[in-house]
């Protein structure tokens, strides 16, 4: 379940639990740079801020962009019929009830709608993933072990047992935290599905190329076949356990 405060044209949703006061400036990159609470920046097609709020926790602050070829028309602005058929209602929905689920991802803060003229702008606030580092800046430094190789697999196969799909399962989005767990992030276009094994293929596939693709960007990139094996053979393992 989700809280929902609606003024006018403006909508900021919650998880149910929530007991923030959060208002529509902390959805303002310019708001926390004012308290100068801007930690840190993730900058390029889909820019992110790092924002210290109330106890010394950190936040992130993404907005909906779109991609493609629409994004250079429209950049950010998307077509409303309705609150709970925006992407930003549907990916932190989505996110509750992964929590819910005890999986490993972001813990959900809140989210906002802007509707002007039929047309939407939105914007996700999560809680940040202490000390992450995802697997692709890992491997630009240095070879993952085999225990972590088999924890990235043995954590995509427990999504996939419960039946969570997500939309672009890549090594950018599968992060490393200060303890070692392994959390995906990124959950636009994901939902959860029947378990089929078409779709799980398809993550897989689409985590194979993510793997190939970064390995010829970078000028050292330590994965070889050997690694995507065990990787493999553990999430197989898991999967079918």
């Amino acid at each position: 379940m989700l809280k929902i405060d609606n003024i006018g044209n403006h909508f900021i949703l919650m998880p149910q639990n929530s007991v923030l006061n959060i208002t529509r400036d902390w959805f303002d990159v310019e708001h926390w740079r004012q308290k100068d609470a801007v930690v840190n920046s993730k900058l390029g097609r889909a820019p992110a801020w790092f924002i210290q709020y109330q106890h010394n926790n950190i936040a992130v602050l993404k907005h909906y962009w779109r991609g493609g070829l629409i994004g250079k028309l429209l950049s950010d602005q998307y077509l409303f019929l309705g609150l709970e058929k925006t992407r930003v209602f549907k990916e932190f929905k989505l996110l509750t009830e992964l929590k819910e689920l005890e999986l490993p991802v972001p813990e959900p803060i809140a989210a906002y709608v802007k509707v002007t003229y039929g047309i939407y702008r939105a914007d996700i606030l999560t809680q940040a993933i202490p000390g992450a580092q995802s697997l692709c800046e890992k491997l630009k430094l240095s070879s993952a072990t085999k225990e972590e190789l088999i924890a990235v697999g043995n954590t995509i196969a427990d999504f996939h047992r419960k039946g969570v799909y997500h939309d672009d399962l890549n090594i950018n989005n599968i992060l490393f935290d200060d303890q070692g767990q392994v959390n995906l992030i990124d959950f636009d276009k994901g939902e959860i599905r029947h378990i089929e094994s078409s779709w799980q293929q398809a993550n897989i596939d689409r985590l194979a190329r993510s793997f190939k693709k970064e390995a010829g960007k970078w000028p050292t990139f330590f994965f070889d076949d050997a690694d995507w094996q065990t990787l493999i053979n553990a999430y197989h393992a898991r999967l079918n356990n």
